[in-house]
C-alpha cells in the first residue's frame, strides 16, 4: 500500500529535479561562445609590414583615407564557458553570447576549424578579386591580385577587399578616392557576381569600427536592425546589397551628390 506524501514532502520531491538542473547549469560548461569587438585592418594599407592588397598587371594609384575590415573575437572552440560568463555576457553591451555552433559551424577540433576558416578566407579573396575586376571590366587573366591578412579567417572581409581593389585601380572613377579621405569600415561576404551577403556579429563590429576611428559603416542590408541595436554615436550606417551599390553610395557620399541609403 502506498503512503500519501504531505504537501511539504511533495514539494521537496518535486524540487529535487529543479535543484539538479540548476546545479548542472552552474557546474557544467555550456554550449556557448562569448564574443566581443575584435581587431580591424585597413585593406588599403599594410598588415604586419606587408601590403594587404598587391596588384600587378594594371596601374595602381595612391589612396587616402581607410577601408577597414572588421572582426569579432570569440572564446576559442575548446574553451569551457560557464553560467557566470554567460550571464555576464548577456548583461553587457560590448559582448554577445552566441551558440557555439553558430560561431564554429564546422569541425570538431581546433585544427579542423582553423582549416575551415582558412579555406573560407581563400574562397572569399578569390570571389572579391573576381567581383572587383568584373566591376571594373578588367580581365582576371591579365591582372594578378594578392591579398594578405594574417590571423584572420572566414569570408566576412570580402566586400572590403573588393572595394580596396577598386579604390587602388580606379578610385571614384574621376581622380578621387572612394573613401573621400574618411575612415570607412564595414563587413559583408561577396560573391563573384558582386552580391553582398550577411555575416553576423555586426553589432560588435560597429563598436570595433568606431573604436578605430571609422565614421561610416557599410553593413549588409539584411543586418540593418542588428547593426542599429548597439550603434555607437557618430557612426553612420550605409546598407549594401551589391558591390555596385556600395561603390555608388561611397561616391555619392564623397561628392555630396545623389542619395545615400540608410538603415
Amino acid at each position: 500500500m502506498l503512503s500519501r506524501l504531505t504537501r511539504p514532502q511533495a514539494l521537496a520531491v518535486c524540487a529535487l529535479p529543479v535543484v539538479g538542473l540548476i546545479a548542472t547549469a552552474v557546474f557544467a560548461p555550456l554550449p556557448f561562445s562569448v564574443a566581443q569587438p575584435g581587431m580591424t585592418a585597413n585593406v588599403l594599407g599594410e598588415d604586419q609590414g606587408t601590403p594587404v592588397i598587391t596588384i600587378s598587371g594594371a596601374p595602381t594609384r595612391e589612396t587616402s583615407g581607410q577601408l577597414r575590415m572588421t572582426t569579432i573575437e570569440a572564446t576559442s572552440p575548446d574553451t569551457r564557458v560557464w553560467l557566470g560568463k554567460v550571464i555576464d555576457g548577456w548583461l553587457r553591451t560590448d559582448q554577445a553570447v552566441m551558440p557555439r555552433d553558430a560561431v564554429y559551424p564546422s569541425g570538431d577540433t581546433v585544427k579542423e576549424i582553423e582549416q575551415h576558416n582558412e579555406a573560407q578566407m581563400r574562397q572569399s579573396q578569390n570571389a572579391a578579386t573576381e567581383a572587383a575586376l568584373g566591376y571594373l571590366g578588367l580581365d582576371t587573366k591579365d591582372i594578378k591580385v594578392d591579398l594578405e591578412l594574417a590571423d584572420v579567417g572566414g569570408p566576412s572581409a570580402g566586400l572590403l577587399f573588393s572595394l580596396g581593389i577598386i579604390d587602388k585601380i580606379e578610385g571614384d572613377g574621376s581622380g578621387g578616392d572612394l573613401t573621400g579621405g574618411r575612415t570607412i569600415a564595414g563587413t559583408g561576404t561577396i560573391k563573384a557576381d558582386g552580391t553582398v551577403g550577411a555575416v553576423g556579429g555586426v553589432a560588435l563590429k560597429t563598436q570595433a569600427a568606431h573604436r578605430d576611428g571609422a565614421t561610416v559603416f557599410l553593413v549588409p542590408s539584411a543586418e540593418c536592425a542588428d547593426a542599429k541595436s548597439e550603434l555607437p554615436k557618430g557612426l553612420r550606417l550605409i546598407p549594401v546589397k551589391t558591390l555596385k551599390g556600395a561603390v555608388q553610395s561611397l561616391v555619392s557620399l564623397e561628392k555630396g551628390t545623389g542619395s545615400v541609403p540608410t538603415c
